[in-house]
């Protein structure tokens, strides 16, 4: 199958897979943003639970400050993981090796071409549309 003089020969099951593995990537590209919005939203939070500390001391409750600042201030967010070790596995872990490994099946089905799928839509929604194909050389 060709779609076009410049998209490469893909069965459709190739295609199918091509775009299961770009959505793969792209569905953790969400989670990693995900991520970074835990990673910050913890950060605000501690940053509020440090004022409450020092607001608790300067109103004379020494005990709850101290709790605050030996036992909740410390510890990580899961287990004795502060988030952004969290955020650094995910991204130099699943992360990573999903996006290396998207990237080897587009080089050696599409010749590194990316989103043939929605090109392929856009294509023939155009010529239904009757608009003229988009150009990629241009």
């Amino acid at each position: 199958m060709t779609d076009s003089d410049d998209a490469p020969a893909l069965s459709e099951s190739e295609l199918d897979a091509l775009h299961s593995a770009e959505l793969g990537v792209e569905w953790l590209r969400r989670a990693h943003g995900t991520l970074i919005e835990v990673h910050h939203a913890t950060g605000h939070a501690m940053d509020h639970l440090h004022d409450a500390e020092a607001t608790l001391r300067e109103a004379g409750h020494a005990e709850l400050a101290d709790q605050l600042r030996d036992e909740l201030l410390p510890r990580g967010a899961i287990e004795d993981r502060w988030t952004y070790d969290l955020l650094e596995t995910f991204e130099s872990g699943i992360l990573a090796d999903a996006t290396d490994y998207e990237r080897r099946v587009r080089e050696e089905l599409a010749d590194g071409q990316r989103h043939l799928t929605e090109r392929r839509q856009e294509r023939e929604w155009k010529r239904r549309g009757g608009e003229p194909p988009h150009d990629d050389s241009e």
